[in-house]
């Protein structure tokens, strides 16, 4: 373990960023033609070794390294003159103009525009989304297997999508303005919850000895659309007699809407507790839930008919065909996990069997055959239910 220079990580950062890979997104993003700025660890890895395993091992703090890197170079790389402006862009243009007259009425000289953006945060500067996308060394495992030795690292997950939150705004810079002097202060926002500022602590109000009171000014304000999945483990991955886990996903601007319920996903990303504050924090103690903050999420669907079989399927397949089975092992071997419950699970097997509506004649024989389950908690009713849901 040593102490890690960043500013030799810069350099390699930005021997990464100028490669030939990246320089039409680059392109792309400074004429806002483009949001998402995909940094592939396989191309850091062929440069560095372990350059590409500090990241692995210490993804947000190398995010903003990367984002600093391309704060600096992404001027260079515009090609329109005249791009479509948000209403952030006007907003700081319209401020930038009137320090800068403020100035030349002051007599300060003229100031030029990169050195009162200066002031703003780099947050509510940036116009692109910048993710990692993991080695291809790196394989995916199971919900079960992230532990917390993997907090802060970049880790990758296959599940099934059961939950999908609705996307809603998140801000991440909160723009103040004061009512006594009209100053602006900003407030970088890095969780899911924050102290609103109250008291304006511009150089003005200090010299009026003054203290005004902040107000939130939401056009000025930066947000960004927030989503939150939940991904649980296959059932190939739950051992005989467990109960599936599942770990909770933060997607965050392009990420979002990315997947449905029911999906099939790989989803890479970082490794997070949630901070908690106030009466919360102190409940929970030394008690930390954990989150993915997502950086890459591809949909694996496959249909029962699209799945490889392979050989030993096969040879199961083949040895059962001549055999007499009877009900007994086709009961059995509706969710196999679960111990016992054969009366229960030959009323799932008739009701797979049991066909479709009928109709003769204009005059219903029969209908869909349906099953209500009633018994005490943790009884595995639930899990019967969506081993039929998910397999058939």
């Amino acid at each position: 373990m040593f102490i890690r220079d960043y500013e030799k990580d810069k350099e390699i950062i930005r021997q990464v960023i100028l490669g030939p890979n990246y320089t039409e997104k680059l392109i792309k993003i400074a004429d806002r033609e483009e949001i998402i700025l995909p940094i592939d660890l396989d191309d850091v890895e062929k440069i560095d070794p372990d350059f590409c395993t500090a990241i692995v091992n210490n993804t947000r703090r190398y995010v903003q390294l990367f984002c600093q890197i391309v704060d600096e170079i992404l001027p260079d790389f515009r090609v329109r003159e005249n791009v479509s402006k948000d209403k952030l862009d006007v907003f700081i243009e319209h401020r930038i103009l009137a320090e800068m007259r403020n100035r030349q009425e002051e007599n300060q000289g003229d100031l030029a525009a990169q050195n009162i953006t200066a002031k703003y945060p780099p947050e509510l500067m940036r116009r692109y989304e910048l993710y990692f996308k993991p080695p291809t060394t790196q394989k995916s495992i199971p919900v079960r297997q992230v532990r917390g030795k993997d907090i802060g690292k970049l880790v990758s997950i296959t599940g099934v999508v059961t939950r999908c939150a609705e996307v809603k705004p998140l801000m991440v810079v909160a723009t103040y303005t004061c009512d006594s002097c009209g100053s602006e202060t900003y407030q970088p926002i890095g969780s899911h919850s924050f102290m609103p500022l109250e008291r304006c602590t511009s150089q003005e109000c200090k010299a009026n000895k003054t203290s005004g009171r902040l107000s939130l000014q939401s056009r000025g304000s930066k947000f960004v659309k927030f989503q939150e999945i939940r991904v649980q483990e296959h059932s190939r991955d739950v051992p005989v007699g467990n109960i599936p886990r599942s770990i909770s996903c933060i997607c965050r601007g392009e990420m979002t809407r990315q997947c449905a319920p029911g999906d099939h996903v790989n989803v890479s990303g970082i490794f997070m507790p949630i901070n908690r504050t106030g009466f919360r924090q102190m409940v929970a103690g030394l008690l930390a839930d954990t989150y993915i903050e997502t950086h890459c999420i591809s949909v694996t669907n496959k249909t029962l008919e699209e799945e490889e079989y392979d050989m030993t399927d096969e040879e199961f397949i083949r040895m059962i065909e001549n055999e007499n089975v009877n009900i007994n092992r086709l009961a059995s071997s509706i969710a196999p996990e679960i111990y016992g419950h054969l009366d229960l699970k030959k009323a799932l097997l008739l009701l797979l069997v049991g066909g479709v509506d009928q109709n003769s004649a204009g005059m219903k024989i029969r209908g869909a055959i349906n099953i209500c389950l009633m018994g005490d908690p943790g009884v595995a009713k639930s899990q019967l239910l969506g081993f039929i849901g998910k397999h058939f």
